[in-house]
């Protein structure tokens, strides 16, 4: 998989941070063109698409860890939100706030390696001990691909014990998904409503947990549709396999008017099933 990069100053992060962002998008939609395709379905509608959140993944390791990941946009400004736990999923994640409301929120996870059998330990460990000190100081680390070469049979073994731990093994570190922020949609005022037109435009919703997760109640609504097939090139061969997915949310004000900024956390599990194989 080529990489794309985008030339930034990473000496002024806050600077580089859109270069960064830009990145990200395009790495994202060449993994995903269904993604593509649906921006600009709304666009075509007369919608401006708003980014809610861009979710990363990663292995809880010292080396790859939230921390790690979250350098650049700490560095440029972004504040650490609440902290989330997915025990049934072995994760945990947490979301950063941007310094401007017009940035998208940060959300990433990363699996507790230590909770997994000892065999998908090993491989991870063995993954992430290729990586480097200085790949890790990138400023596009984040959304820097796949560093490590990978057997499919490795992918499969992963896969067994976690869909999660399989994905960040076949695509590194990048996007997993971004999200529409329903509440700026004009004509598609609700996440009902999105779900029926990315349905009639032949796009499968993930229906775990039921399409609509959430519920104005708990101060968010989320879907999502399927993740895409990939081609990954293997050491041992190319295969298809679940990708990237694209994710509609909307926020519901709190008491004091302000839209809530957090996350559900049961909402969030069923979300991360987007990119199971048989989804």
């Amino acid at each position: 998989m080529a990489k794309l990069t985008v030339m930034m100053d990473a000496s002024k992060p806050a600077a580089a941070l859109p270069a960064l962002l830009d990145q990200m998008w395009k790495d994202y939609t060449r993994l995903n063109p269904q993604a593509q395709r649906i921006h600009d379905l709304f666009v075509k509608a007369g919608e401006r698409v708003v980014n809610d959140h861009i979710a990363l993944r990663t292995y809880g390791l010292p080396r790859v860890s939230i921390e790690v990941l979250a350098r650049p946009f700490v560095a440029g400004g972004y504040r650490p939100g609440e902290t989330y736990d997915f025990p049934e999923k072995r994760l945990v994640a947490r979301h950063f706030e941007p310094p401007e409301a017009s940035a998208p929120k940060i959300f990433i996870s990363q699996l507790l390696v230590e909770q997994l059998p000892a065999p998908a330990q090993r491989i991870i460990e063995r993954l992430v001990g290729t990586v480097t000190p200085a790949t890790t100081e990138r400023f596009d680390f984040c959304c820097s691909g796949r560093p490590w070469p990978l057997s499919f049979a490795d992918y499969e073994q992963l896969r067994e014990v976690s869909d999660y731990a399989a994905w960040v093994a076949a695509f590194g570190f990048r996007p997993n998904h971004f999200t529409v922020l329903v509440n700026e949609l004009q004509r598609y005022r609700t996440v009902a409503a999105v779900n029926a037109l990315l349905e009639r435009h032949g796009f499968e919703l993930n229906a775990a947990g039921g399409t609509i997760k959430g519920s104005p109640e708990v101060l968010l609504e989320q879907s999502s549709v399927i993740a895409n097939t990939i081609d990954v090139t293997f050491t041992d061969g190319v295969h298809a396999i679940p990708g990237c997915y694209y994710e509609f949310a909307r926020r519901y004000p709190r008491p004091d008017g302000s839209l809530y900024p957090g996350f559900v956390a049961a909402s969030a599990d069923k979300i991360f099933e987007s990119t199971n194989r048989g989804q």
